[in-house]
C-alpha cells in the first residue's frame, strides 16, 4: 500500500518536497516511480528510482528541477521539487513495480492515492 503526501499550495519558484510511504517488507526490491495528472490531461510520467537508489530516469520536462530519491529503511520515496512552475500543478501519485526503471504508467502495478500540487503564478 502506497500513501503520497506532502502536495499544497505554493508560488511560481518555489519548492515542495513531496513523500510516498510505503507499507511492506519487500519495498526495498521494487521500482517506485511518481506520475502526475492535469486537470483535463492524461497522466504522464515525472520521475522513476530502482530499487537502490542506483538509476533514476526523469521526464524531458523536469530540466533538473526535481530529485528523485528513496530511504528504503523508512521504506519512502520523495520527490523534492524545485522551481516549481504553474504547469507544475497536478496531482502527484506515487506507483511501484518490480524491476526495471521505465516510463510507462501501465507497467507499474501499484499506486498511491495521489496528492495535489498546485502552483500559482
Amino acid at each position: 500500500q502506497l500513501q503520497a503526501f506532502g502536495g499544497g499550495l505554493v508560488q511560481a519558484g518555489g519548492s515542495l518536497r513531496l513523500s510516498c510511504a510505503a507499507s511492506g517488507r519487500t519495498f526495498r526490491s521494487y521500482v517506485m516511480g511518481w506520475f502526475r495528472q492535469a486537470p483535463g490531461k492524461e497522466r504522464e510520467f515525472v520521475a522513476a528510482i530502482s530499487w537502490s537508489g542506483d538509476t533514476t530516469l526523469y521526464a524531458d520536462f523536469i530540466e533538473g528541477r526535481f530529485t528523485i530519491s528513496r530511504d528504503n529503511l523508512k521504506n519512502t520515496v520523495y520527490l523534492q521539487m524545485n522551481s516549481l512552475k504553474p504547469e507544475d500543478t497536478a496531482v502527484y501519485y506515487c506507483a511501484s513495480k518490480s524491476r526495471g526503471v521505465v516510463m510507462a504508467p501501465e507497467m507499474y502495478h501499484y499506486w498511491g492515492q495521489g496528492t495535489l500540487v498546485t502552483v500559482s503564478s
